[in-house]
């Protein structure tokens, strides 16, 4: 039996114990030089929709801290799997980013069999930037005038009506599916998207008969009355839509439905930049302009530590594997 020599074994642990000093100053070195080039958000839908303006607007101001430009990426489909699993297979260095919804980053791996990434083993959190509530929405012309009116209405259509949704897994998918459920619709259809926007516009074309709408994306809409507003998807009325009732009070009780967008990096990013990049974010979430300009457009801005949305990202997962087994949802 051949053993290390003493000399051997020394030099070896001196070694180690270089490697272990060394990595930790090379992360700070990189920290300290970061960002040294223009920075990617990877947004997994199309240019346009709640993401995108979040995404863009958080930027800019980010952008101007850094004296780096912070460029925003379309890449949608899937459900935001293309997206997601894009970030989450790219370089862990600071550069490449992903703004995520539920549906990427807490849905997604319990809806669908062959998910390419895991969201708690391939991504770094970053921050919670925003929750923000939905709005029950049929287009203007509907003769549903109210959130009371709208059960016996579908149950009426029976299999010709319809929900449009940004895609599966995403918040207008999941609280349609609850809805259905606790509403007792089991003829209800799911029409899924490639993003909001596109499923918005089919909603105004009447090719679908409602939808579950993220508040940012569907409330200008509102405002030129184009689409008719019935309820909000939280547990209680909100401030910015004091006349508009909510789902549960309206006939379907214990309904509440929070969508929320996260800030992720690929997993093994170093923790130096991932503080470096929490800071800006939560910097660019307290100006005065971006906060004025986000809020105003029905955006609930939360920020605060990488935990923060760590613990949404487990917590979610739980609680939408439930309704999706219930549900019996299943993706390829």
């Amino acid at each position: 039996m051949h053993g290390i020599s003493l000399p051997g074994l020394l030099a070896a642990t001196a070694v180690t114990l270089a490697a272990g000093i060394v990595a930790p100053a090379h992360a700070a070195d990189e920290a300290t030089d970061f960002p040294s080039r223009p920075i990617r958000i990877v947004v997994p839908y199309p240019a346009g929709g709640s993401v995108d303006l979040l995404a863009r607007a958080l930027g800019e101001r980010v952008g101007a801290k850094f004296g780096q430009p912070v460029v925003v990426e379309s890449r949608p489909g899937a459900g935001s799997n293309i997206g997601a699993a894009f970030v989450a297979k790219a370089p862990a260095d600071g550069y490449t980013l992903l703004l995520g919804t539920s549906a990427a980053l807490a849905v997604n791996v319990s809806l669908y069999k062959n998910l390419s990434y895991s969201p708690l083993k391939d991504f770094r959190p970053v921050m919670l930037a925003t929750r923000l509530p939905s709005l029950v929405v049929v287009n203007s012309s509907s003769p549903v005038k109210s959130m009371k009116e709208l059960t016996p209405y579908l149950s009426s259509q029976g299999a010709q009506a319809s929900y449009a949704s940004a895609g599966n897994g995403t918040p207008a998918h999941l609280g349609g599916e609850l809805f259905k459920k606790l509403a007792n619709l089991p003829k209800l259809v799911h029409v899924p998207y490639k993003g909001g926007a596109p499923a918005l516009a089919d909603l105004l074309g009447n090719q679908t008969t409602m939808m579950i709408a993220i508040a940012p994306e569907a409330l200008p809409m509102v405002k030129d009355g184009k689409l008719r507003a019935l309820a909000v998807t939280t547990s209680n009325r909100l401030a910015q839509f004091p006349d508009l009732p909510t789902v549960a009070e309206s006939g379907v009780p214990n309904y509440e439905l929070v969508a929320w967008y996260g800030l992720v990096a690929p997993a093994g990013t170093p923790a130096p930049i991932v503080a470096k990049l929490n800071t800006a974010f939560n910097e660019a979430l307290e100006d005065p302009k971006v906060r004025t300009r986000l809020t105003d457009m029905g955006f609930d801005l939360v920020g605060g530590p990488p935990s923060v949305l760590e613990n949404q990202m487990r917590s979610e997962a739980v609680k939408w594997a439930k309704v999706i087994k219930e549900a019996q949802i299943e993706m390829d």
